[in-house]
């Protein structure tokens, strides 16, 4: 009896259509890793407008091949892109330590709303730069303790260096992105920022103390996102966006962008550099 041969074609197809879909892969992860996402970005964050738009090209070529199902299932898996906030949205800082976005509302869905305690921190990326932190805060991830030292840690942009003109002289402080006395969370150097002694403390101070007495008087739960915003490959944020929302009451809701500034100091964003505005 002769074996059957099955036409050589659909082979080729085949090893066609696994090629391309390793090289989407491998684009898709080298675009993570040059762009300093964090390693389970590619399955909670949007895919960038390039990554979709080869997707889509492969989907086309291989949709007589089988893997196309399988594509549309790997991208099931990514939420709709949304465009987060840019310097070109944030106008030039003019004496207040913050400004509201989005109406002073934040972005969040009603599904992030409904989880429980958890805290994350964003991997650094290739810079050495942090991305975003996020935690739904209750009573039970406050501290109990006195905060620890944070000297060890130098974030990115870290110089030491004072100025008269402002207060307690040294002009950065290591900034934690969720404060300690919300999440106990303290020598993390994927939490900590440098930040000018005025942004830590007249622009992010006031919020995290905002949300720390609403949840020590309510026992109710606070989503509380904070995202460092970067120029292209400068080493320092020129400002944080800050968002939070009390769950269920929405008593509590803030969206505002606070600039890293400081009065009367000059500072070079790429590498942290600073001098006073009369060149003394």
């Amino acid at each position: 009896m002769r074996q059957k041969r099955y036409k050589r074609y659909s082979r080729k197809k085949y090893k066609r259509s696994s090629k391309v879909l390793i090289l989407i892969l491998c684009f898709m992860i080298t675009e993570a890793i040059y762009l300093g996402w964090d390693a389970g970005y590619l399955t909670t964050g949007p895919l960038s407008s390039i990554s979709h738009s080869i997707a889509a090209k492969a989907q086309d070529i291989m949709e007589d091949s089988g893997a196309a199902d399988f594509i549309a299932k790997y991208l099931s898996f990514l939420p709709d892109s949304k465009e987060n906030i840019t310097l070109s949205d944030i106008p030039a800082y003019s004496g207040s330590p913050y400004i509201e976005l989005n109406g002073n509302i934040p972005d969040f869905t009603e599904d992030e709303l409904q989880k429980g305690p958890y805290e994350y921190y964003s991997e650094q990326d290739r810079l050495g730069r942090c991305g975003y932190a996020e935690a739904m805060i209750d009573r039970s991830l406050m501290p109990t303790e006195e905060r620890g030292p944070i000297g060890m840690v130098k974030p990115s942009g870290w110089h030491t260096v004072k100025y008269d003109c402002v207060d307690g002289k040294y002009l950065y402080n290591r900034c934690h992105l969720l404060a300690y006395m919300l999440t106990g969370e303290n020598a993390n150097e994927k939490n900590l920022i440098t930040g000018t002694r005025y942004m830590n403390v007249e622009g992010m101070l006031p919020f995290e103390n905002e949300i720390a007495d609403y949840v020590h008087k309510t026992g109710d739960r606070v989503l509380y996102r904070v995202t460092p915003i970067y120029e292209g490959n400068n080493l320092l944020a020129s400002g944080v966006e800050m968002q939070a929302e009390s769950v269920g009451s929405k008593e509590l809701r803030f969206h505002v962008f606070i600039y890293n500034v400081q009065p009367f100091v000059s500072i070079d964003y790429a590498n942290g550099n600073s001098w006073l505005e009369n060149g003394e």
